[in-house]
């Protein structure tokens, strides 16, 4: 039995993180210390000085566990792992995690190309960016595209000079092919280095020199070139109109404001790249009023850099953190530049930190009645869940399965997520059958819950490791029951219910405990269960077809003499399924339209005979 306070008294006065769990051995809040019994006996002292949503977790907590590091900067770096690994419930969690594009030109290559990547490596080249706003980025593509005509080909160059005539984009003028030595590498970086100044925001540079052609071209009697070059600087002046600069310092920024209503708090971050807006990003953390804004900020830094592409060296915030110092050198140690953390009172910095604070209180005004909405559809629904089957704990994780077995071929397992009721797509799992032979739904379901379940303790994958509060089957009670002994043999206790359908495979109520609890259409409940229900077999469905493309996997009908491609679509629209057809009599068969009498006796000799 773990005993608390006895465990409170062997914490060692040293630097580490800290475990608490609940009596599921669930991992529901990750924190770091600079001295480990301090900071861990607090939370079990006198809870008058604690947050409501602290004193929440506290109720919760039957075990913990720590790690003793050497310093509290490694205490920081491990903390950061653990969070982004459990997504403990008690933890922020930054659900608009998102992972920006950047545009990044290989200006070590002798003829670089401009692409578009999702991550910053150390390999010299350019990279422009965070882009929040896709289009934008897309708008600045098609740009440089029709302006400056740089390769996209997978061509190494100078290798291949001359090797290959020169592509499509060459003749409809889109590329100046240095593939077939029609430009010189002096020649292609004048262009490269206008795209960068371009990129860098440089656009008055840029108009002058395309004025400058223009007007050549007009001068040459060339009006259909002048025209093309009037365009482009319309676009680049149009570009250069919607970006504002927020700073003439020309420094690369990312300025961190927060707004907070009755229950929640929403940060909002300005990218600013040499002095100019590329982008803004807010972040939505709910109930979270009550928790000190010194720790949210704190707890955001180290989600919202734990993976980020690019970190600038200037971070400004609106309020100062706990422990800045280490964050600072955990930054530092990420960029391999210095970082600093700044909360500027007075001077242009301020006004550009005023600027994120207005705007994000407008955001957030503008969310009030959205989040009312979303409130209602998913933690209202999943209340409703909770009530319909009478569990007493909340529902958070909800884990749905299905199986397909389309055509009587491979079959294989989907698993999709649901956390406070949206899809968790990252957490999602495809299964290809291993142990069984043939569509038997009830074996597959099996070694499909076996094999996830198997894994609940392990610690290799993070969406595994996850206890579920609730598990859906989309099934029946034959697949319900075999779940449910799946779950008893490994000892474990988690409600499971069978989704059942109508006889227009529509959503009519949940199957537990071997009775059927109908749900009133049109609730909040029902429509959860429903998109849930419906992903599951979206999921499952997505995955056999790209593994009868990818693998051509084979039907067994493939096998049977006169029996083509034509044939097997009408037996299976006719039958539904292979295994139905197997069962068919031989008059069953010969009764099928297009099917001659010759062919239905072979199909009934090939399931009866082999």
């Amino acid at each position: 039995m773990f005993d608390i306070k006895e465990e409170l008294k062997k914490l060692p006065h040293r630097p580490g993180v800290y475990l608490m769990k609940n009596d599921l051995d669930q991992i529901i809040y990750v924190g770091k210390a600079k001295v480990l019994k301090n900071r861990v006996s607090q939370y079990f002292q006198k809870s008058q000085g604690h947050s409501a949503k602290v004193r929440r977790m506290v109720e919760n907590i039957s075990s913990f566990e720590y790690i003793v590091t050497d310093s509290e900067l490694e205490a920081l770096i491990l903390e950061s792992n653990l969070i982004k690994k459990h997504s403990p419930k008690y933890n922020i969690r930054l659900k608009d995690d998102k992972n920006y594009p950047y545009i990044k030109v290989d200006i070590q290559d002798d003829f670089p190309k401009v692409r578009v990547v999702r991550e910053i490596k150390k390999d010299k080249a350019k990279y422009f960016g965070p882009y929040t706003d896709v289009g934008a980025m897309w708008e600045l593509i098609e740009i440089i595209k029709k302006t400056w005509h740089l390769r996209t080909c997978r061509r190494v160059l100078p290798r291949d000079i001359g090797k290959k005539r020169p592509c499509l984009n060459y003749h409809i003028g889109q590329c100046k092919a240095p593939c077939a030595g029609k430009i010189s590498k002096e020649e292609y970086r004048k262009e490269v280095d206008e795209v960068l100044s371009f990129l860098s925001g440089k656009y008055s540079k840029i108009i002058r020199i395309l004025e400058e052609e223009m007007k050549l071209a007009s001068h040459d009697l060339n009006f259909e070139k002048a025209a093309i070059l009037r365009d482009q600087i319309r676009s680049i002046k149009h570009i250069e109109h919607k970006q504002s600069v927020l700073s003439s310092s020309m420094e690369d920024q990312d300025i961190i404001a927060y707004a907070r209503s009755e229950n929640d708090s929403l940060i909002q971050v300005y990218f600013v790249r040499t002095g100019k807006l590329v982008g803004r990003e807010h972040f939505l953390l709910e109930e979270t009023a009550d928790t000190e804004i010194k720790q949210l900020i704190y707890d955001f830094l180290l989600q919202f850099y734990a993976d980020a592409a690019f970190i600038p060296k200037e971070i400004l915030l609106q309020s100062d953190i706990e422990d800045k110092k280490i964050m600072e050198e955990w930054l530092t140690m990420k960029k391999s530049l210095k970082v600093e953390l700044k909360v500027p009172l007075k001077g242009s910095k301020h006004n550009l930190l005023e600027l994120a604070k207005n705007n994000a209180e407008i955001t957030l005004a503008q969310f009030g009645e959205q989040l009312k909405k979303e409130e209602i559809r998913t933690k209202g629904a999943l209340r409703e869940i909770k009530e319909i089957i009478g569990l007493e704990k909340d529902i958070i994780r909800i884990e749905a399965y299905d199986i397909s077995n389309t055509q009587g071929v491979q079959s294989v397992g989907s698993m999709v997520v649901f956390e406070n009721g949206r899809p968790k797509r990252s957490d999602y799992r495809k299964f290809k059958i291993k142990s069984v032979i043939g569509p038997d739904d009830y074996a597959s379901m099996k070694e499909v819950l076996e094999r996830r379940l198997i894994r609940l303790n392990e610690d290799k994958e993070a969406s595994f490791s996850k206890m579920p509060d609730l598990i859906l089957i989309d099934g029946g009670k034959g697949q319900v029951s075999t779940a449910k002994e799946v779950i008893d043999d490994l000892g474990l206790s988690i409600p499971i219910c069978g989704m059942v359908k109508d006889d227009r495979h529509r959503t009519r109520g949940l199957l537990y405990k071997n009775k059927e609890l109908p749900i009133s259409p049109g609730t909040e409940g029902f429509n959860l269960i429903t998109r849930i229900q419906d992903e599951a077999h979206r999921f499952a469905i997505d995955y056999h077809r790209k593994l009868m493309g990818r693998d051509q996997v084979r039907s067994v009908m493939d096998d049977i003499p006169g029996v083509g491609k034509k044939r097997k679509e009408i037996l299976i629209n006719h039958f539904a399924s292979v295994a139905n057809l197997r069962k068919a009599s031989l008059e069953e068969i010969k009764a099928t339209p297009q099917i001659p009498e010759k062919v239905a006796q072979n199909i009934y000799d090939f399931f009866n005979k082999h």
